[in-house]
């Protein structure tokens, strides 16, 4: 379960973040593009991509550690 927390943070901002810099005008299903004011939308999108990354990292550190 909590890897797909990390991958749905990974994709929503890893999206929302290629979606800003390639300057695409089309509606996105990207939630923080929806959500948030366009000022925030580049800055939303890397805090998300980089806090789906932490809880994958996290996860597969927690693995390794209960494995021995």
């Amino acid at each position: 379960m909590i890897e797909l927390l990390g991958i749905l943070l990974v994709v929503q901002g890893s999206g929302g973040l290629i979606n800003r810099l390639a300057g695409e005008g089309h509606p996105s299903w990207f939630v923080q593009l929806h959500v948030l004011p366009p000022q925030l939308h580049l800055i939303a999108s890397v805090v998300l991509l980089g806090a789906g990354v932490a809880v994958l990292f996290a996860h597969q550190a927690r693995k390794r550690r209960s494995r021995g």
